[in-house]
């Protein structure tokens, strides 16, 4: 973990000797030291990383130089601040006379520097001569990383995971009773033993499906506080709308138990309690489920069975039994060796005896044996297994010794953790600071990893969007078993949700303050936290899971002044939305400010627009690669400039939506050099043809047309859109025809066609052998989806 902290301090330091030269002055020679120091200490922290556990001296070395990486960046940091914060439109000039002006600030980080310096170089001296070895823990090299990121994603459900037939009936039966009164129906066991998985499987049941009227899902945790139960539950059976839903948030506790009451009281109805721990939780939460109708059910998942018995003591528990030897090495299998392929086959003939080995020691847990067999996954030599096995016994001799509950399991979580490549290792971290049992939106986590600078922003300049690096590394997380997916997207293959299991939520938070990474704060509700400066790097305050939820809902009803915005010079990320179009303006002049901004996302709601003669500060953003704005784009009236050429030349990244232009965008926009992924959506285009023309859009990769009603012709020349390798075409209702320069995109990988006329997609169909008149425009495309024909 220490050397993804000093490479990212590297990196950071490298990026503001390139960017922020011009501030720094005459300290550049001393951070350039610092950087080159840093960089002597990785190869000893890639071994040491393997090799801390069992050494107390080098735990706490590692540890100092952790500290310093953290220092240098922040000292750095903190002077570009002071240096370079300057107001206004003219912000940019005054920085560069504002060096000469503070003579102070310059010598306060010399002297810093230095300290910094003397200190890395005396750790540098008395490092132990540890010998680098090729192989272990946390040491798989980059390249081979890369080639796993770009392996097919995992498409197994959480339902193959564990073979759950038996008591998928015993839940089953349970749930299809027709008794007069509410019946409680428990699942127990141990964490990690599956208890989650089998309630999913049976929730999902077409039987349950058809058996019940209404349905809820509500995860409890030891935590729970009532209201939110009751409040997410009436949602979810309600299904209410935007002013119903803004006047149940309104509800105390008291009247949405009351609410729920008489929803619930003429239905035949399923919720589903996930996790519940305390008998009193119970006593307050089943004042909200009435009888209902004949067979309603509430069904429970839960770890003490105490629990279980008091909310129904008529109705015995289903106990969750561990795996036999031969449930475990079967479900092992399938996750140790999930590549159908010779080489897999043959590893598993030869691994066997000692993988049944390791598997013995996950006493029949099915989390443990999921975890385990991600983590051999990834091992491919009889050396790399014997390895995992020793320190698997090192781990469960120190669970013995220090008493420790559930001590395979958690020596096989650590093992796995240690086994992340170096720049995984703060991405899995980081989930601890979710709550528990938290579903976790893919977009809002992979946005948070680039604005923490998780994500190196070398890798853009190799021609890979950071967004796409993020979704490999959620990708390999999930491939190892530490992250589960949530929900799926619309496709059934992209994920849209994940979660964490809790037992792995514990280890993230507890390796995250071993590591000064993470610290959860947990304050009594409406009690005041203080800050202060021994706490570590970052700082989750969970008083309630509504923190994170007001902080959406209501996003759209702040007013917050752009000094406040600005404030934040390091901001990578920006979402804003507009109600007035003097607030873009004032905005815009400001953004400029924001250098190190590499995603925005502007919304123009109500009577707001971005007008053509306010519009020209965005093309100063430089260091902007993503682009979406939202709303009307208001033109010069005699047209005689293009209002797009604002957009900024470094743009990977453009999602126009509701833009209304009259002017062809692609004129501008097949000129940009960078651009990859291009998004023209709901009348942001209302003429009635487009043109991309030859050598234009060099880069583009993908493109997507969708909801242009007025379109009547797409012409694509020979030479435009060279790499293109995605198309996707929506709701085009009075497109004629299909371009002809379609033969010419050679690289095209798929297209993708939702809403379109039917005659028009009959064109290019090959129905009862007979190929349509325009097939040989698409003949050549691998992969063409069809999605509801319009007549």
């Amino acid at each position: 973990m220490e050397e993804a902290i000093v490479s990212f301090a590297i990196e950071r330091i490298s990026d503001l000797l390139i960017h922020e030269a011009v501030f720094l002055g005459g300290v550049c020679e001393e951070v350039e030291r610092i950087k080159t120091e840093l960089k002597r200490m990785q190869c000893f922290l890639k071994d040491a990383d393997r090799k801390q556990e069992q050494d107390e001296r080098l735990r706490n070395r590692v540890a100092e130089i952790r500290d310093l990486a953290y220092d240098s960046e922040d000292v750095i940091d903190a002077f570009i601040l002071k240096v370079a914060h300057q107001g206004g439109f003219h912000g940019i000039i005054k920085r560069f006379t504002s060096i000469f002006s503070k003579p102070f600030h310059l010598h306060k980080i010399g002297m810093e520097v230095k300290t910094i310096q003397k200190k890395l170089e005396d750790i540098s001296k008395n490092l132990p001569a540890y010998q680098i070895s090729g192989e272990g823990e946390g040491s798989t090299p980059i390249s081979i990383m890369q080639q796993r990121l770009r392996r097919a994603f995992s498409h197994v459900e959480e339902e193959d995971v564990v073979s759950l037939e038996s008591m998928t009936e015993d839940v089953l039966a349970q749930l299809m009773k027709q008794e007069d009164r509410l019946l409680v129906v428990s699942i127990v066991g141990m964490g990690g033993i599956g208890k989650t998985t089998l309630a999913r499987k049976v929730y999902k049941h077409n039987v349950v499906k058809q058996h019940f009227d209404c349905f809820a899902w509500a995860c409890i945790s030891q935590k729970c506080i009532p209201r939110e139960v009751v409040q997410d539950v009436l949602i979810k059976v309600s299904s209410p709308s935007k002013e119903e839903r803004e006047l149940i948030d309104k509800l105390t506790e008291n009247e949405l138990i009351i609410k729920l009451f008489h929803v619930l009281e003429e239905k035949r109805y399923l919720i589903v309690l996930d996790d519940i721990w305390k008998i009193q939780d119970w006593e307050i939460l089943k004042k909200a489920f009435p009888r209902g109708k004949k067979g309603s059910k509430i069904l429970f998942t839960t770890r003490i069975k105490g629990v279980a018995l008091h909310a129904d003591p008529c109705n015995s528990p289903i106990e969750l039994p561990l795996l036999t030897n031969d449930e475990s090495w079967s479900l092992f299998k399938r996750k140790a060796f999930s590549e159908n392929t010779t080489e897999s086959h043959a590893r598993l003939i030869e691994f066997e005896m000692l993988g049944r080995r390791m598997v013995m020691e996950c006493k029949g847990l099915p989390l443990a044996i999921v975890v385990l067999g991600g983590l051999l996954a990834t091992k491919k030599s009889w050396a790399q297994w014997e390895m995992v096995e020793r320190n698997i016994h090192a781990h469960l001799n120190e669970a013995e010794q220090q008493n420790q509950p559930y001590g395979a399991v958690n020596g096989i979580l650590v093992l796995s953790y240690n086994d992340l490549p170096y720049n995984l290792k703060p991405c899995f971290l980081y989930l601890g600071h979710y709550p528990e049992d938290w579903e976790i939106s893919k977009k809002e986590l992979i946005r948070l990893w680039i604005a923490e600078g998780f994500i190196s922003s070398l890798l853009e300049s190799s021609g890979r969007l950071m967004e796409d690096v993020a979704e490999n590394f959620l990708e390999e997380l999930i491939n190892r078993c530490l992250v589960q997916v949530g929900k799926r997207d619309h496709t059934g293959i992209g994920v849209k949700t994940c979660r964490v299991h809790d037992l792995l939520r514990d280890l993230c938070v507890a390796e995250a303050e071993k590591e000064n990474f993470l610290e959860i704060i947990e304050p009594p509700i409406d009690d005041v936290v203080t800050l202060t400066a021994s706490m570590r790097r970052r700082i989750a305050i969970h008083p309630s899971k509504r923190v994170l939820k007001v902080v959406k809902r209501f996003s759209d009803k702040w007013h917050v002044s752009s000094e406040i915005v600005f404030s934040f010079t390091n901001l990578r990320s920006l979402g804003i939305r507009f109600m007035r179009s003097k607030d873009v303006v004032h905005f815009l002049k400001a953004l400029v400010q924001l250098h190190r901004l590499r995603s925005l996302n502007m919304s123009l709601l109500e009577d707001s627009v971005l007008s053509y003669s306010d519009s020209e500060p965005l093309s100063q953003c430089h260091h902007l690669s993503k682009l979406l704005i939202y709303g009307k784009i208001q033109e010069d009236p005699h047209l005689r400039h293009h209002v797009l050429k604002f957009v900024p030349a470094n743009i990977a990244k453009l999602t126009l939506y509701g833009s209304q232009l009259k002017q062809d965008p692609m004129v501008v926009l097949e000129k940009l050099p960078h651009l990859r992924i291009l998004q023209l959506s709901n009348y942001t285009y209302m003429g009635t043809k487009l043109i991309c023309s030859a050598n234009g859009f060099l880069q583009l990769d993908s493109l997507e047309i969708h909801y242009l009603l007025a379109l009547k012709e797409l012409e694509i020349e020979e030479g435009a859109m060279p790499h293109l390798r995605s198309l996707y075409l929506g709701v085009l209702s009075n497109l004629r025809m299909f371009p002809e320069g379609l033969r010419y995109l050679t690289a095209l990988q798929e297209m993708t066609l939702s809403g379109m006329k039917r005659s028009l997609v009959e064109r290019i169909e090959v129905i009862d052998g007979r190929e349509g008149e325009d097939f040989s425009k698409v003949s050549h495309i691998p992969s063409i989806q069809i999605f509801g024909k319009e007549d």
